[in-house]
């Protein structure tokens, strides 16, 4: 990746939360705004289960733009900035789309891309996304632990 496009990728970063794990089986993800200085406000929670389907991620946030975006598992535990050429990048410790299998391409959720490629985020008119998404190729939520969830 080369520094245009890891710049151009940390404009469209919105939010960033790093894996915890919580219940026996759940992992409950706390999501926060990204600065260039380090994690921001809190904007809700998505907590990871495991479902007949797939892995599921029921979103619950707030205070984001409306529409559809991108919603990706990245392969660091760590949302912090990094300092990259003398550009400060916002969450840019998140690192890359998760990618055990090497594949190097997004196919979506469904293809045989990168398996960090989760479903689409639809954020309200009001800013608030509460929905339950699910992740057909992950088949183990403790998978994702040590890994993050970014808009």
């Amino acid at each position: 990746m080369n520094r245009r496009t890891l710049v151009l990728l940390s404009l469209a970063l919105l939010a960033c939360g790093a894996a915890l794990p919580a219940a026996a089986e759940d992992i409950v993800v706390t999501m926060q705004k990204t600065t260039r200085d380090g994690p921001g406000a809190d904007i809700g929670t998505v907590i990871i289960a495991s479902g007949t389907a797939g892995t599921t991620f029921q979103v619950n946030l707030h205070d984001l733009p409306p529409g559809v975006h991108g919603f990706h598992v990245h392969q660091n535990d760590d949302c912090g900035p990094i300092l990259l050429n003398g550009v400060r990048i916002p969450a840019g410790a998140a690192g890359g789309h998760w990618d055990p299998g090497e594949t190097g391409r997004h196919a979506g959720p469904d293809g045989d891309g990168h398996l960090g490629d989760l479903p689409v985020l639809t954020v309200a008119a009001d800013g608030s996304a509460i929905e339950t998404l699910t992740a057909k190729r992950i088949t183990k939520p403790d998978a994702l632990k040590r890994r993050s969830l970014v808009i």
